[in-house]
């Protein structure tokens, strides 16, 4: 883990709501694995005084810039910040924090499940597991919910990567008209998958961790919460564990868990 100043290279629009931001951060930031966050704060804002966390959502490599790649929502001061940033501009970044997804080369196929923002740890997964040559893309199917067609995020990306799309929507405004989960469970009888990899809201991920369980199929989650200092310091992002009466630390011990260690309830 470190701190930097890291330079903006690109603030791209990504539908009305989402911003994708470049940073150079030299070779340090680009260890990252998929599932790790970083603590970003702006020098110019003296409050919130804390960081924020983002996942990863790429690596840039030498001719990009050398650096990672944030996909974010503008929801509050910081992001609104954040959005009118542009090429030059610096902000502080601490990390990269926290376990990240494990990736086992003998799964033959394997199910991504993303909500909302929960894609870009995702999208991190599938494009390094594709040039690590981890798993071909045929062997990874990822399905994408929102709320509504805005909110679906990168489909064109993943498809560019040659993976399997399935997308649904709360409106019905692209895809089928329902939670994400259905067309995973329903998926698995023709097409079981080795594993599952899901990052989105809580409701979600405890879905996503019934239906892993139900069947027998090893899953993992990388949860959305808050984090105060993203060091295991504060405890705001404390989680109650499944199998003991401790608790988990998302920065720490996460974001990424398996499924059968965490009491969503």
């Amino acid at each position: 883990m470190e701190q930097l100043t890291a330079i903006v290279l690109w603030n791209r629009p990504c539908g009305a709501q989402y911003r994708r931001m470049g940073l150079k951060t030299g070779p340090a930031f680009t260890a990252a694995i998929p599932g790790q966050f970083v603590m970003l704060r702006l020098p110019h804002m003296a409050q919130p005084l804390l960081r924020r966390p983002f996942s990863v959502f790429r690596r840039l490599g030498a001719a990009e810039g050398e650096g990672i790649e944030l996909l974010y929502r503008i929801v509050g001061p910081v992001t609104r910040a954040m959005a009118k940033l542009g090429k030059g501009d610096a902000v502080d970044l601490v990390g990269p924090s926290g376990r990240g997804f494990s990736l086992d080369p003998r799964h033959r196929r394997v199910s991504l499940v993303g909500g909302g923002i929960g894609i870009p740890p995702l999208f991190f997964l599938t494009e390094t597991a594709i040039d690590r040559d981890i798993w071909p893309p045929e062997a990874i199917q990822v399905f994408l919910g929102g709320r509504t067609r805005d909110d679906l995020l990168c489909s064109d990306d993943f498809a560019e990567l040659g993976v399997a799309v399935v997308q649904t929507t709360d409106d019905g405004s692209a895809g089928d008209q329902c939670l994400v989960t259905h067309p995973v469970e329903t998926a698995i009888p023709h097409a079981r998958p080795d594993a599952i990899y899901a990052c989105g809201p809580m409701p979600m991920l405890a879905c996503v961790a019934g239906i892993g369980e139900r069947h027998g199929i090893p899953t993992q989650v990388s949860v959305e919460t808050l984090m105060a200092c993203g060091i295991g310091a504060c405890l705001g992002c404390a989680m109650k564990a499944r199998r003991a009466t401790d608790y988990l630390h998302a920065c720490t011990h996460g974001p990424v868990f398996d499924a059968m260690d965490v009491a969503f309830d």
